[in-house]
C-alpha cells in the first residue's frame, strides 16, 4: 500500500468542531485521507452548529465552544454511525441538560501524553536545554496567572504562548480538559538520549509542574532500550537514581542507531536483564508501545511476547500501549471478514489462555481516539474484548494528546460511549457501567502509581493550576480546537 502524502501541521489545524472528523496520527503511523463517513459526520456538525447558532444568536463560531457544541458532535456521530454515544438533542440549547448527562466529575489520570520542544538547538549543552524549558514553562503559567488577575505582581509581564511547547500543553490538557494527573511520554530517537523529549526534560518538566501547581500533577516516563546491553543497564539506573522516573518506557519495533531488527520482551538474553533492573532499581512499571506498528521492523510490536514475560515477572507490571491494535485503516473491512480486530483479538484470546497472569494492563491511547470517530461498532467490540479478557480493573486510559488537542473530547466521548445492547447479548460483552468508566478513567491507574485519588480530589481545587482552571471557565473557556498530530493531505 503506498502510504498517503502527509504534512506536519506544526501550528495545528483547526477541526471543524470540537471532535475530529478525520484521523489524526501521533506520528506513529501514516494517517489516512477522510472517509465518506467522517464526511457525512463533518456535515452533520456543520449543519447542527449553524441551526443551533441561529436559534440561539450566536455566531457559529461561539457556539461550537460551547456544551452545545460538543452535544451536537455526538449528534451527529450517532446520526451517521447509530447510537453509541447516550447525548440529546436538548443538549444543543440546554448547558444545564449537557450538565446533568455528564454527571459527577470522573477522577481522570492520562497515563499517556505528549508534549513538543520547541526553538531548542540540540547542540545547546543540557544545563541551556534545561533552562529554556523551564522558562517555557513559566511563561505559561505566569501568562495565564496574570491574564486571570490570580497574581496582580505579573501585570506587567509578557509571556507568549506556542502551539506545540509546554505552556500550551498546560492549556489544552490542564485547563481545557477534565485531566487531573498526566504521566508524560516520549517518542523514541536514534538513543534514549535523543529521544524527542529526552528523560531528563521530561522529568524536569514534571517536577517544574509540580512545584509550581503545588501537587503531584505530573508522573514522567524513563527510556528503556535493551538492545543497547551493559550500557542500557548503567542509564536506566541513573534516570531511576537521580531522575526518580515513575516508569519506563520502551519501544520493541524501534531500533536504536546501529541496530537493524527489533527485540522481543521474552527474549531472555536481550529484556530480562532490563526487567531484572527495573525489578533492582524498585521501578517496577513497564510501558511498551505494542500495536501502530512503529518503525523499520513493525511485526516486532505485535503484542504476542508480553505473556511469558508476565508470568516470567509477576511482579512487574507491563502497560500495553494502544492495547496491542495493529490499525484502524480499513478495519471495518477486516473486521466484517474475520470478526477480529488485528492483534488486538489474538492477544485477547491468549490473554484468556493464561487466566492466572493478572499484571498486564491495556492502554487506550490513539487507538481509542482513531475508533471512536471513525469505527465506534469497532471500537465497542474493542472494548467488550479487553475488558472480557482483562478485566475492567485492568483497562487504562490514555489519549495520546496533545498531537490530538485537548483530551476533553476523547473524555467526552468515553464518558457518553456505550457498547449496544445487541452486541451484549450476543457476545456478552460487560456493559460500560459508571463504575467501569471511572475504573478506567483513572483508579485503575491511580492503584498502578500509587496515587491517592481521594486526596487528589481535595488537593486539585486549591493547588495553583486547579485555581487557574477556575477562573479560566469562570471568564469563559476558549478551546482552540486545534489538532496537532499529522494529516493526510
Amino acid at each position: 500500500m503506498k502510504p498517503h502524502r502527509t504534512s506536519r501541521l506544526r501550528q495545528g489545524t483547526r477541526s471543524t468542531g470540537p471532535i475530529p472528523t478525520q484521523i489524526v496520527s501521533n506520528e506513529e503511523f501514516t494517517p489516512w485521507p477522510r472517509t465518506p463517513e467522517e464526511a457525512l459526520v463533518e456535515e452533520a456538525v456543520v449543519r447542527t452548529s449553524r441551526e443551533a447558532a441561529v436559534r440561539l444568536g450566536m455566531t457559529r463560531r461561539h457556539f461550537l465552544k460551547t456544551s452545545g457544541g460538543m452535544a451536537a458532535a455526538l449528534l451527529a456521530l450517532n446520526s451517521v454511525f447509530g447510537r453509541f454515544f447516550e447525548v440529546f438533542e436538548a443538549e444543543l440549547f440546554e448547558p444545564a441538560a449537557f450538565a446533568e448527562q455528564q454527571g459527577a466529575p470522573y477522577f481522570i489520570f492520562d497515563v499517556q501524553t505528549h508534549y513538543v520542544s520547541t526553538g531548542y538547538d540540540p547542540s545547546d549543552s543540557e544545563a541551556r536545554r534545561r533552562g529554556a524549558v523551564t522558562k517555557e514553562a513559566l511563561l505559561g503559567l505566569r501568562r495565564r496567572a496574570r491574564d486571570t488577575g490570580l497574581n496582580p505582581r505579573l501585570a506587567a509581564d509578557r509571556g507568549t504562548i506556542d502551539d506545540l511547547s509546554w505552556q500550551n500543553f498546560v492549556k489544552e490538557v490542564f485547563l481545557d480538559s477534565e485531566t487531573s494527573v498526566g504521566l508524560i511520554s516520549t517518542p523514541p530517537g536514534p538513543y534514549p538520549q535523543e529521544a524527542v523529549v529526552p528523560p531528563k526534560e521530561m522529568a524536569h518538566i514534571r517536577d517544574e509542574l509540580n512545584r509550581l501547581a503545588g501537587s503531584q500533577r505530573m508522573l514522567a516516563h524513563g527510556l528503556a532500550t535493551p538492545q543497547l546491553g551493559a550500557t542500557d543497564l548503567e542509564f536506566m539506573a541513573q534516570q531511576a537514581e537521580e531522575l526518580h522516573i515513575d516508569a519506563w518506557k520502551c519501544y520493541t519495533g524501534s531500533c536504536p542507531k546501529g541496530f537493524d531488527h527489533g527485540w522481543w520482551m521474552d527474549d531472555e538474553k536481550i529484556a530480562y536483564p532490563m526487567l531484572e533492573q527495573a525489578r533492582r532499581l524498585h521501578v517496577p512499571r513497564v510501558c511498551v508501545h505494542k500495536g501502530l506498528p512503529l518503525g523499520p521492523v513493525p511485526d516486532y510490536n505485535h503484542p504476542k511476547d508480553l505473556i511469558k514475560a508476565a508470568k516470567d515477572f509477576p511482579d512487574i507490571d507491563f502497560l500495553v500501549y494502544h492495547s496491542g491494535m495493529k490499525s484502524a485503516q480499513s478495519i471495518d473491512e477486516v473486521f466484517a471478514k474475520t470478526g477480529e480486530i488485528p492483534w488486538t483479538t489474538e492477544f485477547c484470546r491468549m490473554k484468556q489462555a493464561h487466566p492466572g497472569v493478572s499484571n498486564i494492563y491495556m492502554e487506550l491511547g490513539s487507538t481509542f481516539g482513531q475508533l471512536v470517530t471513525s469505527h465506534p461498532l469497532v471500537c465497542a467490540h474493542l472494548f467488550g474484548q479487553i475488558l472480557q479478557a482483562f478485566g475492567d480493573d485492568h483497562v487504562l486510559w490514555g489519549t495520546d494528546s496533545i498531537w490530538y488537542g485537548t483530551p476533553q473530547w476523547q473524555i467526552e466521548a468515553f464518558r457518553r460511549f456505550q457498547i449496544p445492547d445487541p452486541l451484549i447479548e450476543q457476545h456478552h460483552y460487560p456493559s460500560l457501567t459508571r463504575e467501569v468508566k471511572a475504573k478506567v478513567f483513572g483508579l485503575n491507574a491511580a492503584r498502578l502509581f500509587a496515587v491517592d485519588p481521594a486526596a487528589m480530589r481535595q488537593d486539585i481545587p486549591k493547588d495553583y493550576v486547579g485555581r487557574l482552571r477556575l477562573s479560566y471557565l469562570e471568564e469563559g473557556p476558549e478551546p482552540s480546537h486545534r489538532l496537532y498530530g499529522w494529516v493526510a493531505t
